[in-house]
């Protein structure tokens, strides 16, 4: 494989990063996942070790060298969200690879561009958090994506932070008591519904994609008939549809367009419970959305948009390898 030109995609999340090299006929060389790129929890160098690690892991499974990499798309949470830390971001891959051939960008990105195969839309990404972005026409457009503290609505963090208020709620007798609370106690083992407040805020207090992983239980509970749990996703599947249209009037689709919209991040993986309400919100707006299935994953968009920025045509089709 000495002297064959790759596609280098990148994903970086909030909880997990995938890495991918493509051929140039859309083949997948090689594939490996790593942890968060989320710098606001695991610092720039952090960031930067981590990203040395999955370059060097993919290109040894590829048995390709870095130089083998004809260009390279790196997204990254909270890019351009830090006029500090995103040159930094900016600069890291340069050292990594031994070139410039590559671009950062936002994980937004790699979402829209696996979906849609780069083609004019929207997706809508609600993992760990959420965001939506889209392009049109040479437009591009994000909405939402603020982060965890005071936005993200709709993401899985936000699902799980909407849950522990129900629970304290619940515990309070503030509402009535459903299987939400009973799951919560469960998941954490508590003698105490107070106890909870150690779990969250001591000196183990659990980091943002694993307070994010709480709304499996939020799920769980929704599923088992919980109203205060089904009124949470009800709730996350109309603040996503917001993002999504504020997006579409960015990038200036008219109310009579057809409007493609693809969905990615875990948080999706809750089926029905959210999709059903984001689809209703969308259609209750009177505009021509048109929810489809994603292409491909994220990492492979990544790729892709790689290719793209290189001026290489785009494959037909993404084949395993």
């Amino acid at each position: 494989m000495s002297g064959a030109s790759y596609y280098l995609g990148v994903d970086g999340g909030g909880t997990k990063t995938r890495f991918v090299l493509l051929d140039g006929e859309g083949g997948v060389r090689a594939e490996v996942q790593r942890g968060t790129a989320y710098h606001p929890q695991i610092g720039l160098d952090g960031v930067r070790a981590l990203l040395a690690d999955g370059i060097d892991a993919v290109t040894r499974q590829a048995q390709a060298t870095p130089d083998g990499i004809a260009y390279a798309f790196f997204g990254l949470p909270a890019h351009g969200e830090d006029a500090v830390a995103t040159p930094q971001l900016d600069a890291m891959p340069e050292a990594l690879l031994g070139h410039r051939r590559y671009r950062c960008d936002n994980d937004m990105v790699c979402g829209w561009a696996g979906s849609l195969a780069c083609a004019d839309g929207i997706n809508i990404v609600a993992g760990t958090g959420s965001i939506a972005y889209g392009q049109r026409q040479g437009r591009q457009a994000r909405a939402g994506g603020w982060g965890e503290v005071f936005s993200d609505e709709g993401s899985a963090y936000w699902i799980a932070i909407q849950g522990l208020n129900a629970f304290s709620r619940m515990s309070d007798g503030r509402l009535p008591r459903g299987p939400l609370h009973a799951a919560l106690r469960a998941h954490f083992d508590l003698a105490d519904d107070l106890d909870l407040c150690a779990r969250v805020y001591g000196a183990q207090a659990l980091t943002r994609d694993r307070i994010a992983q709480l709304s499996l239980q939020v799920a769980q509970a929704a599923e088992a008939g919980d109203d205060a749990a089904r009124a949470i996703f009800e709730r996350a599947g109309q603040e996503l549809a917001a993002i999504v249209d504020a997006v579409r009037r960015a990038l200036e689709f008219g109310d009579d367009a057809q409007v493609p919209v693809t969905c990615s991040g875990g948080a999706f993986g809750a089926g029905a419970l959210l999709q059903a309400p984001l689809a209703a919100a969308l259609q209750a707006t009177g505009v021509g959305f048109e929810l489809r299935a994603p292409r491909y994953a994220p990492h492979h968009g990544a790729a892709l948009y790689a290719m793209r920025l290189a001026g290489h045509p785009l494959p037909g089709t993404i084949a395993a390898a």
